[in-house]
């Protein structure tokens, strides 16, 4: 008996030790090793904010997108109970082919990822078989009921409208990361946190009930709202593109601009690229020619220096000049007309109508360079617009002190420096707007969870020119409507328009001119009080190389602002302002 006791003592004891030791002495480290086999945590995605248009159309949105993950070490045959509820062995080969045919790949290729982990690692748990799948393909995989089949989610960003405002949007990589456009500007606006959760699961892989706690909250990011009309954007874009394609030309632009608030409709261009299928357009096309791709325009800034001569008192819709086809001033430049004339009696307005180099040249000798230089700057040209766009141009206007004397003259018809064509539309909404330009604007603001708005663009106004002369400009504008080359092609019945074309030829680079132009129109409706800007422009058209290539686009595209926005007919005449003396 005596000796049975000193054994229960013995086992007894041994056992108090061992439970001291695994409760208290090791208790920390043998609760994170169950830990470590039980309890497991994930990312909770917060999803990437939406961009709308103007009336709240989205046009880039967040959508959950499935990996398709195997586990090779388990890849065997299973039992799977078919529509007649019999049991039904479904081998390897099989089941590969089931996932492939969903996943766009063969069964063999399945096969091929599972045996690749397994020589890498014998006992490898993971392959990726197919990534970003939409839901509809998920929930088939799903439906396969494959043991050794699982997923991950993860957000993923969708274009619902293709490429409308696809330049100007922008899109992200495969991994979420913004890389152009708004997408990438906006990126402190759109960008979501994420989250976290605990979990614990059984030997399995499957996550016990009740056992999800939320340790950080995700955080969605923000609704980006434009000024775009998705829509009004959808018709330039059209009507750009069918002029590009029929007139031979590289690419083409159009800005759509609210000439009282500078709030931008539409930016439109053609090629244009698909955020959904960044791949399928060259790489240069997919940045935003409107505010990146700065040119040469042209007679469009005719219409600018007779603002400032009117502006500066100089001069006034009836001044004289005699235009002849070519200009020889003292300084030894050399300036010609498009089309060979003779000598013409024109007015102010007869210069812009007729679009004579010569006459612009002869009547803007009266401005100093210093005063052009002054007001081309005050009407936002050589600047970046307030819009601040992802890699935006400010263009080129050198100082006055370096023009040559060519430039010292051409720089009153657009050439000699360069500008981007949402900075010639701003500088005709100032002329649109009695004068006062209003800072361009893309964003009308950011809205956020608790709906707060922030990021909402400051609608700074400057006085350019005076009422007067901004005035008289747009008068004179619609003679060129009314007078000009373009007979029918820019009139809108019932509407008084006013508008000014551009050809300009494109420097080499090195000091020379290349054969090639950017042809442009851009103008305003309806003239009496301006409500809206367009400005269209075509780089390098082939089968018609003047700025009638662009004209019948301007004109539709005005004509459907004028209906969109529901614009009344004008009441009264267009001025008949003298074009010749």
């Amino acid at each position: 008996m005596a000796l049975a006791i000193v054994c229960v003592l013995a086992v007894v004891g041994a056992f108090i030790v061992r439970l001291v030791d695994i409760q208290v002495v090791q208790a920390d480290q043998l609760r994170a090793v169950a830990a470590s086999k039980t309890a497991d945590q994930s990312t909770v995605y917060g999803a990437r904010g939406e961009i709308v248009d103007t009336n709240g159309n989205v046009l880039a949105g967040s959508v959950t997108r499935y990996d398709i993950v195997l586990d090779p070490l388990n890849a065997k045959p299973f039992t799977r109970t078919d529509d007649g509820g019999a049991s039904v062995t479904v081998s390897v080969e099989q089941a590969a082919a089931e996932i492939g045919a969903i996943t766009g790949s063969t069964g063999a290729e399945i096969q091929a990822l599972i045996a690749d982990a397994l020589a890498v690692n014998p006992e490898s748990r993971y392959a990726v078989a197919a990534k970003t799948l939409d839901v509809d393909d998920f929930q088939a995989v799903r439906a396969l009921k494959i043991p050794w089949v699982g997923s991950q989610k993860h957000p993923g960003r969708i274009y619902p409208n293709g490429a409308v405002g696809g330049n100007v949007i922008g899109f992200v990589g495969s991994d979420g990361t913004p890389l152009q456009g708004l997408e990438q500007a906006q990126n402190d606006c759109l960008a979501s946190i994420n989250g976290t959760q605990t979990f614990k699961k059984g030997k399995d892989g499957v996550i016990l009930p009740g056992t999800t706690q939320t340790i950080v909250d995700a955080k969605n990011g923000g609704t980006l709202k434009l000024t775009i009309d998705r829509d009004l954007q959808w018709f330039a874009q059209q009507r750009i593109a069918e002029q590009v394609i029929a007139t031979g030309g590289d690419s083409g632009t159009v800005t759509i601009m609210d000439a009282k608030t500078g709030k931008i409709r539409a930016v439109a261009q053609y090629p244009s690229v698909d955020p959904g299928n960044v791949g399928g357009i060259d790489e240069y096309y997919r940045q935003a020619l409107s505010f990146t791709a700065p040119f040469e325009p042209g007679s469009t800034f005719k219409a600018l220096t007779a603002a400032m001569l009117i502006d500066a008192g100089l001069a006034t819709p009836e001044s004289k000049v005699v235009a002849d086809g070519w200009f020889y001033p003292d300084n030894g430049a050399r300036i010609k007309d498009s089309i060979p004339h003779g000598p013409m009696k024109l007015t102010l307005t007869g210069v812009l109508a007729e679009s004579s180099n010569t006459g612009i040249s002869q009547m803007g000798e009266a401005l100093t360079p210093q005063q052009r230089y002054d007001y081309l700057k005050k009407f936002g040209i050589g600047d970046v617009t307030a819009v601040g766009f992802d890699a935006e141009s400010g263009g080129i206007l050198s100082q006055p002190d370096v023009w040559d004397n060519q430039t010292y003259y051409a720089t009153m018809f657009g050439q000699g420096l360069s500008a981007t064509p949402i900075q010639i539309a701003s500088a005709y909404q100032a002329l649109a707007n009695g004068g006062v330009q209003v800072a361009p604007s893309l964003i009308e603001g950011c809205e956020h969870d608790d709906g707060s708005i922030t990021d909402v663009p400051s609608a700074s106004e400057k006085r350019v020119v005076s009422e007067q002369a901004a005035d008289e400009v747009v008068q004179m504008l619609e003679s060129v409507v009314t007078d000009g080359h373009f007979g029918d092609t820019l009139q809108i019945p019932g509407y008084r328009v006013a508008a000014k074309s551009g050809t300009a030829e494109q420097g080499d680079g090195s000091g020379g001119l290349k054969d090639t132009y950017v042809v442009s129109m851009t103008g305003m409706a309806p003239a009496e009080d301006p409500e809206y800007v367009v400005s269209v422009h075509i780089s390098n058209p082939t089968k018609i190389r003047s700025s009638a290539a662009a004209a019948p686009t301007f004109q539709q595209i005005m004509t459907q602002v004028l209906k969109t926005y529901r614009i009344e007919p004008s009441t009264e005449p267009s001025p008949d302002l003298p074009t010749t003396y």
